[in-house]
Order: structure tokens, then C-alpha cells, then sequence
């Protein structure tokens, strides 16, 4: 599978090309604000195009997950090669870069989410040009995670992709914004260090023989870090459910979990999602957030499928954990922002349940709940932003009656709550459906008690619709006017995607089928070596 322009792979110009924005953001003379707004929307909606180009020549039959060979849109060639002769030999790192039916749908949320997060950022006026160039460079972060099939390449774009987003929140935030970004720089570098030892540890476990020289070399290569014969004898990671390989798995997924984030690592993101502008909100529930699931479903399980087996029903618990804590949570909020971040908790925790069942129906659930989620939940602060840049306020108590002032605002709004719901016909019933359909053949009880999230998540729905969008409209929001062009144009798009997926999800659903089947299939195998059965 192949898509080049002028000869460079598409991944490469996805990643890229807001790097080439921010380039271009930063030649242009800061006075000029309105040419740095163009600028970045025009990079961001050309790697939407692309994207789509991506999304459509996508072949939905092939596996990808474990092999090369069904990887699509693949990129391979030597980046960095130091000869050796120390007793780890030469070190050699791919610039590789591939994507199937797990990636491909992060590929085009990352795209359509940046795209809309220019868009809703267009009133910025605080150091225009120092907002976009780091916006388009977390942009290029974010995709980097998405695409990149060597470890080693797969860190740096997860690095890339913590100081914009330090900054930005600690700049551009609210009152308590230097806390905020703190908070969410330490936590994500705790991850990110137990990553680090990880990935060290497999790569000096696995090796494999260089096409070029034909002598054996450690390698990054994520695909050959999950086959098993490609483990060294005696190397720390070698053999099955082995004490270190535990010890591996835990640290990876803790510097996952953080992500996710996965109850009790869930506390830096209410404040950053509060203090953070509402388009780094938007990214940082629509897509950040998704890349700790990814991780576990791209490296943990299939890496580690003995120690993912091994710890299932630990998993399941904290996905019911999630739902439950993030949904009582999110009922207690007096401040919109603050509320809608603990339903991404909540929310989350629908992945990491529908994940743990390890059959197809519950992946498949997880991996289009990261979708849904991005979008539904991305419509919601964008929503919050709206009228906070009304009203200057996010109270849920000084509203009322906001239905009759604001019809159209109030139309989107009813699309992304019910969505959140998960009202039958939007595309959030359908990845909760699947995820409680895999998880109930698996965790009974503890599905059972997990289903009772749905309740609480349309407790404090309707609550706060009641209680800001119905009733009688205090005096002094009279002159409050109703949602614009601009704002209905990064709206109405994911409205459009919610309400297409929830009548015809096989648009999503193919092009993740047969990449979660072989998931799966791939993991539930490490459960024979545990087993023996």
C-alpha cells in the first residue's frame, strides 16, 4: 500500500507538515496575526485532506498489528547506525513508520482535532505567534505517536509532544495554570521515564539479523519485539511470565495509565483540563488522552501478552473504578469545564473494560470508544467554550434557561449530550454497546456493576442541562448572543460524525475488525505458554 507525493510517504508529510507550518508561523512578523491564524488552519486542513486520502485507500482486509507485512503506507530506512564494538555492539535506529486498523483511526482524529483546535483558538490574542508555532508543534507530536513503529521513534514523539502542551497550559491557561502545567509535566515524565526503562530492557533483549551485514543487532523495531524467538537467551526479558517481564509490563502500563489516565493517576487532568485554554482542552481529551490506550494496545499487550493475561481482571477493575469514581465524580462539579473532564474519566474507563475482556467485540468497543470519546467529548468543551467566552463564567448554577436565547447553541449542545449518554442512534451508544457485549462474556458481575456508570453518566447529563440550558434566563445574560459562524464550523463537523457512526458504525467498525481480531489472537496466545491451555 503505497501513496507518495513527490516521493516522500504520506505518513512522513501527515507528521510533518505542521512542522513545516511552524516554520513558516515563525518567519511571519508577529504584528501580522490574522496571516499566523491562516497559516496554521491552512497546514492543519491540508493534513486533514491527507488523512482522508489515507482513511479512503485504506485497505480494510489487511491485519497489520504484528507484521510488516500487512502494515500499510509503510516507511523503512536507516536513521542513526554507530558501529561498535563494546559489548552491546552496534546500535542501529529505523525511521519506520506504518499504520493498520488500530492507528488509522487515531490518524484521523488527530488531524480533524488539531484542525478544529486552530479554528476554536482564533481569538488568542496573548503572543499570537508563540501559541500557533507550539500548537503545530504538538500537532506533529501526537501524530508521530500514532505512526511510528520503532520504539525509539515512538518515545521522541512522546516526548515532542509534553512541552507544548506544558506551555501552553502554563502560559496561555487560566488563574491557576502554572500549577495546572506542572502538575501535568511531572506526571507525564514519570510515565515517560518508566517508559524509558522499558524500552531499554526490550531493547537489549531483542535481536535480530541485519539484512545489510548479516550480523545480529539489538533493534527498536516495535513489530519484532513482539515476536518471541526474536529474544536473546539469558536476557532479562527473555522466557515467559518471568519476574522482570511483570516488572516491565507494570512500568509500561503505569506510564500509560497516567495517560489514559487510569484511576488513582487521574489527578493532574481535572486541573490541566480547567486551567488549560479550550482548544488545548479539546486536544487534551480528544486525542492525548487516547494515546495512553493506544500504547497499551499497540506495546503492552502485544509485547507482554503473558503479563496482560496475567493481569486481566486487575485491568477490568480499574476500568470499573473509572466509570464509577469519574461519573460520581463529574455529579459533584459545580463548574462545567471540571465536569465534563471527570466524564472523560468515566468515559475512559469504558475503554480500558471493554479492552480487558480480550474478545473481539469488547476490543472493538474499546478501539471505537477512543473515537467516539474524541469526538463527543471534544464537541462538549467546545461547548464550554462557547459560552465562557460569553458569560466569563462556567458556573452550572448562574445559568438558566439558556434553550430559549441560544437555539442553535443549544441543538449542538443536545447532540453532544445525548451522545455522551449514549442514546441509541449517536455514535456513543454503539462503542458502549460493544464494550459492555465483550466485557459481560468475560467480567459478569463486575460488567454488571460498570453498567450502572450509564445511570450516574445521564444523572448529571440531564442535571446540568436542566439546570443550564432549561428554566428561566437570568437578566443579566440578556445580551448574550448566540453561537457564530466560526464556532458552528469546528462544531458541526463532529456533530455530522456522531450522528453518522451511531446509524452506520461499519464505517469505523471495518477498518478496525480485522486488527482486533488479530490483537487479540496475538495476546490470548501468550495465555497458552502461562496456561498450557
Amino acid at each position: 500500500m503505497e501513496l507518495n507525493i513527490l516521493n516522500i510517504g504520506v505518513l512522513t508529510w501527515l507528521t510533518f507538515l505542521p512542522i513545516l507550518g511552524m516554520i513558516i508561523v515563525l518567519l511571519i512578523p508577529k504584528e501580522q496575526k490574522s496571516a499566523i491564524r491562516w497559516t496554521s488552519l491552512a497546514f492543519t486542513l491540508a493534513q486533514v485532506v491527507l488523512a482522508c486520502m489515507v482513511f479512503a485507500k485504506f485497505d480494510r482486509s489487511l491485519a497489520g498489528v504484528n507484521s510488516a507485512d500487512t502494515m500499510q503506507f509503510k516507511e523503512l530506512f536507516n536513521w542513526i547506525n554507530v558501529k561498535s564494538t563494546g559489548w552491546f555492539g552496534s546500535i542501529k535506529i529505523d525511521y519506520f513508520l506504518g499504520i493498520d486498523g488500530i492507528s488509522m483511526p487515531m490518524v484521523f482524529l488527530t488531524a480533524l482535532i488539531s484542525c478544529i483546535a486552530v479554528i476554536s483558538s482564533w481569538n488568542i490574542e496573548k503572543s499570537v505567534k508563540g501559541y500557533f508555532a507550539l500548537l503545530l508543534l504538538l500537532d506533529t507530536g501526537m501524530m508521530g505517536v500514532f505512526v511510528s513503529l520503532d520504539f525509539f521513534l515512538f518515545y521522541i514523539f512522546w516526548e515532542v509532544m509534553l512541552l507544548p502542551m506544558y506551555f501552553l497550559i502554563g502560559v496561555w491557561g487560566g488563574p491557576r495554570r502554572e500549577y495546572a502545567a506542572i502538575k501535568f509535566f511531572l506526571y507525564t515524565l514519570l510515565g515517560s521515564v518508566l517508559l524509558l526503562l522499558a524500552m531499554l530492557a526490550l531493547y537489549f533483549s531483542v535481536s535480530v539479523i541485519d539484512p545489510a551485514t548479516g550480523e545480529k543487532i539489538h533493534t527498536f523495531n516495535m513489530l519484532a519485539m513482539m515476536d518471541p524467538a526474536n529474544y536473546d537467551a539469558g536476557s532479562i526479558l527473555s522466557g515467559v511470565s518471568t519476574y522482570w517481564r511483570y516488572m516491565a509490563y507494570i512500568a509500561i502500563f503505569i506510564g500509560f495509565a497516567i495517560k489514559v489516565p487510569i484511576f488513582p493517576f487521574h489527578t493532574w487532568l481535572p486541573d490541566a483540563h480547567v486551567e488549560a485554554p479550550t482548544a488545548i482542552s479539546v486536544i487534551l481529551a480528544g486525542v492525548l488522552l487516547k494515546m495512553g490506550t493506544y500504547g497499551l494496545m499497540r506495546i503492552a499487550f502485544p509485547m507482554f501478552p503473558d503479563a496482560a493475561m496475567h493481569y486481566l481482571y486487575p485491568l477490568a477493575f480499574l476500568g470499573f473504578v473509572n466509570i464509577i469514581y469519574g461519573a460520581l465524580c463529574a455529579m459533584a462539579q459545580k463548574d462545567f469545564k471540571k465536569l465534563i473532564a471527570y466524564s472523560s474519566v468515566s468515559h475512559m474507563g469504558i475503554v480500558i473494560l471493554g479492552m480487558a475482556a480480550m474478545n473481539t467485540q469488547g476490543m472493538l468497543g474499546g478501539m471505537l470508544q477512543m473515537f467516539n470519546h474524541g469526538t463527543i467529548t471534544a464537541m462538549l468543551f467546545l461547548i464550554v467554550g462557547v459560552i465562557y467566552d460569553r458569560a466569563h463564567t462556567r458556573g452550572l448554577d448562574d445559568f438558566g434557561g439558556l434553550m430559549n436565547k441560544m437555539p442553535k447553541y443549544s441543538g449542538i449542545m443536545v447532540v453532544a449530550f445525548f451522545a455522551a449518554i449514549g442514546l441509541p442512534g449517536l455514535s456513543g451508544f454503539i462503542s458502549e454497546a460493544f464494550s459492555f457485549l465483550g466485557a459481560f462474556q468475560t467480567f459478569r458481575w463486575l460488567t454488571v456493576a460498570s453498567a450502572f456508570g450509564i445511570v450516574l453518566t445521564a444523572g448529571y447529563m440531564l442535571w446540568t442541562l436542566q439546570r443550564v440550558f432549561l428554566g428561566t434566563l437570568p437578566e443579566k445574560w440578556n445580551d448574550l448572543t448566540d453561537i457564530n459562524g466560526r464556532e458552528l464550523t469546528m462544531l458541526i463537523p463532529l456533530a455530522i460524525i456522531t450522528i453518522v457512526l451511531g446509524v452506520y458504525p461499519t464505517l469505523m467498525l471495518d477498518v478496525m475488525n480485522v486488527s482486533a481480531n488479530t490483537l487479540v489472537d496475538l495476546v490470548k496466545s501468550g495465555a497458552v505458554a502461562v496456561t498450557g491451555n
